[in-house]
């Protein structure tokens, strides 16, 4: 058990025979009580100081191990993030692509569509033009035929032979 200043200030020595001046140990005693104070409350101050220390190291390591803890969740949530972030660019690239696609599928189908309908409208317009050709040649031929010319000839006859009919029967009146 380690000596307190108190023991020092207690102790007694035997006293011999031409011993030791009592008066200079009795001082260097006191020198030594004092020291020994001073050092045991340091002592007890620095114990004090170092429990503080070790209670604020123990605070920071728990935050430290948050805060590892932390950037590790940080790290992990990013990392699911940016796969859950390439996961869903692909669908949407997949789903473009498939639009895409369909559109165009949409487009040369209408394209088909279209360029028949043409093709159809073409024969239409030809088949037109030959019949309004074909027509327009035959009237044509109706009017360049001779027979006008024998028809008119037979109403003038006609008209002329009516009015002189005509003519006769007032008379007769």
């Amino acid at each position: 058990m380690p000596l307190t200043p108190l023991d020092i200030h207690n102790k007694e020595f035997a006293r011999g025979f031409r011993g030791y001046d009592e008066d200079d140990v009795n001082e260097f005693l006191d020198q030594v009580i004092k020291d020994y104070e001073t050092v045991t409350r340091e002592k007890k101050d620095l114990k004090e100081k170092v429990d503080q220390l070790n209670e604020k190291l123990s605070h920071f390591s728990n935050i430290e191990s948050t805060l590892n803890k932390s950037i590790l969740v940080a790290q992990e949530t990013a990392e699911e993030v940016k796969e859950n972030a390439k996961k869903e660019s692909k669908l949407i690239i997949k789903e473009a692509e498939k639009n895409a696609d369909r559109i165009i599928n949409e487009a040369l189908h209408k394209s088909r569509t279209i360029s028949l309908e043409v093709e159809e409208l073409k024969k239409q317009a030809k088949v037109f033009r030959t019949r309004l050709k074909m027509l327009v040649e035959a009237q044509l031929d109706l009017v360049e035929n001779n027979d006008w010319d024998g028809l008119f000839e037979m109403d003038l006859e006609n008209e002329e032979e009516e009015l002189e009919n005509e003519k006769e029967e007032s008379n007769q009146y």
